[in-house]
């Protein structure tokens, strides 16, 4: 009976943290942070068990354990000689604290092991935080391809808020690292990575602040991700939604399918579990279960 019970219990529990999984009170900072900008994947994949996962491994854990003590981490694992060397990084934005900087990358982890299983390259960006690894070694070496670019479809043609605009972009564009502006209902900031030199960010801002002139003209808000920086600006009442507040997007409605799906195999295999240890079965035509007599 108390088996029974405890069993039982057990259930509920897991019940329950697959709830707390699937469904988080967060903070709506935290929420937020966690919104699904992109990802990135290499065609190219890894077999089971290979080298490079191995290398690999490691490097996400380093990942995940690093974001509670630091914005920003780079790690390597394996030999350059061996071709089986993995390489990988996270970068917080800079004004999350460290728990939900931490919390941002565990949910990128995450997701990139889903979206990009077995890619040899991947990259997924949230609003808060940013993970990528590769079989290449790209720590360190400037790269301005541009990765992502959204323009609000709100425009205006108002000389003021063209003025304010260009007054916070020239201000970012001067930044190093990470920067925030404003000038009247405009606002605004940009980050680097942070194993970019000063010039190399420099460099990097200089090409996404221009493209967010050139590309997105009149929006009233707009971002631009390159490689290693991205920027961003919004008028009042006009910061962009990220495509995980879309209710259309495909790769968050995928996460949450398969998330779902293997929650409910977890909770299937400890309910046969469960009947295993209190049932004995039959294969016979007609199915029987035949429980332990009853002892109070």
């Amino acid at each position: 009976m108390f088996l029974n019970k405890l069993h039982i219990s057990s259930l509920l529990l897991l019940l329950l943290l697959v709830l707390s999984i699937l469904c988080p009170r967060t903070t709506g900072q935290l929420a937020k942070a966690a919104s699904f900008i992109y990802a990135g994947c290499s065609p190219s994949k890894y077999d089971p068990n290979s080298p490079f996962q191995n290398n690999l491994t490691p490097v996400l854990t380093s990942i995940v354990s690093g974001a509670s003590q630091a914005s920003y981490g780079s790690y390597k694992s394996g030999e350059d000689s061996s071709g089986a060397a993995a390489y990988g990084l996270y970068q917080c934005r800079n004004d999350l604290n460290a728990g939900d900087c931490s919390a941002c990358v565990q949910s990128a982890v995450g997701q990139l092991n889903l979206v990009c299983a077995a890619s040899f390259a991947a990259s997924l960006q949230l609003d808060g935080c940013f993970v990528r690894y590769s079989n290449e070694d790209f720590l360190g070496k400037p790269d301005t391809t541009i990765v992502y670019r959204k323009c609000s479809a709100s425009t205006s043609d108002d000389g003021e808020f063209f003025r304010r605009r260009d007054d916070v972009l020239a201000d970012l564009q001067n930044g190093v690292s990470f920067r925030v502006s404003s000038s009247g209902t405009v606002q605004g900031y940009v980050q680097c990575l942070g194993d970019l030199s000063p010039a190399d960010c420099s460099a990097c801002l200089a090409q996404a602040v221009g493209q967010l002139k050139n590309a997105c003209g009149s929006a009233l808000a707009a971002d631009v991700y390159l490689a290693q920086c991205f920027a961003r600006y919004w008028a009042s009442g006009h910061y962009l939604p990220s495509s995980a507040d879309n209710s259309e997007d495909d790769i968050g409605r995928t996460v949450a399918i398969i998330v779902g799906i293997l929650a409910g195999l977890a909770l299937i295999i400890v309910f046969l579990s469960f009947l295993r240890k209190t049932c004995k079965f039959s294969l016979l035509p007609s199915f029987r279960c035949c429980c332990a007599p009853f002892d109070p």
